[in-house]
């Protein structure tokens, strides 16, 4: 089987792992479809640490090596210097109908001492979840090579469990210390590889009575989804965004006493996006599909914990 049915395979593990703990998700496909629109996800967003974290590469290419060897390329860089994360987004190099990929990674070494070495020690040990057998599936189907129906089928949940937290669970102590300095870092302690978020792409949901996000957020209001306040970006820009509030869960953590306890915490939101033409080099106008560092910039904040 090819590159391209590994990667269905994945995406629609990922989305149903992702709907399982995010509610106001599946919630809002039920509304689309049950209004003849159809789901269409823009990107798909995940964190990382740049440091060492085990037996898994630090940073980004934890992530974009599988990504990578499903079809995507690299674009575009994003800085966030007052957050200490660089990121850049991937898209497909052949199916713009697949999702594109976000992938953040927190500088580390770039946070005060305390906290960057509290990190360091809780993912030093972090196995790789990739196991050899399925590194050698991606690198075969990165060079355009099938594998038979019994391993790919095998590959898409092996990659589907990869997103999940490698290191062992924290300590709570250290979680909390930590997200004085970073939300981001104790969100990624808590959570590891998990999706960050999902992100429905308006343009292409088709709900006739939803002709835009503004319109679409009201709906979701209205069945009792709890929303973000306000919009990111201008009507009628290259980009519009809002989202979900996050969800909570209780995560696995560390006790002082050294027995496993459960910390409530945020866990994901469900993003919406609607985007606008840009002029091209000829002249003529597409839909833009990059990001705004700025706007992007108050979405991180939703997975603070409130």
């Amino acid at each position: 089987m090819s590159q391209s049915e590994v990667l269905a395979g994945l995406l629609d593990l990922l989305w149903q792992q992702y709907k399982g703990r995010v509610a106001y998700a599946a919630q809002y496909q039920r509304m689309v479809e049950e209004r003849g629109g159809q789901l269409r996800n823009d990107h798909i967003a995940f964190r990382t640490f740049n440091c060492d974290t085990g037996e898994q590469p630090r940073g980004v290419e934890a992530i974009a090596r599988i990504f990578l060897a499903l079809g995507y390329e690299r674009k575009d860089n994003y800085l966030f210097a007052d957050k200490y994360l660089t990121a850049w987004h991937y898209e497909h190099k052949t199916d713009p109908r697949n999702p594109k990929i976000f992938i953040s990674q927190l500088e580390v070494d770039q946070l005060p001492p305390e906290t960057r070495d509290a990190i360091r020690e809780t993912v030093a040990d972090a196995p790789d979840l990739l196991s050899e057998k399925d590194r050698t599936a991606l690198a075969s189907l990165s060079k355009g090579q099938s594998l038979s129906g019994a391993v790919t089928s095998e590959l898409a949940a092996n990659l589907a469990a990869f997103f999940s937290r490698p290191w062992n669970a924290p300590e709570r102590s250290t979680v909390i210390f930590v997200d004085e300095e970073s939300q981001y870092a104790a969100w990624t302690l808590l959570h590891g590889n998990s999706v960050n978020h999902f992100t429905a792409y308006i343009n292409e949901q088709d709900v006739k009575d939803w002709p835009d996000i503004e319109t679409t957020v009201t709906a979701m209001r209205a069945a009792g989804i709890p929303m973000k306040e306000g919009f990111e970006g201008e009507r009628h820009s290259k980009l519009r965004q809002s989202s979900t509030k996050a969800a909570m869960e209780d995560c696995p953590v560390i006790d002082d006493d050294g027995k496993a306890g459960k910390l409530h915490w945020s866990y994901a939101y469900y993003e919406l996006a609607e985007r606008g033409d840009v002029p091209g080099p000829d002249g003529k106008t597409s839909r833009f599909q990059g990001f705004l560092g700025p706007q992007a910039t108050n979405l991180f904040e939703m997975t603070k914990r409130s």
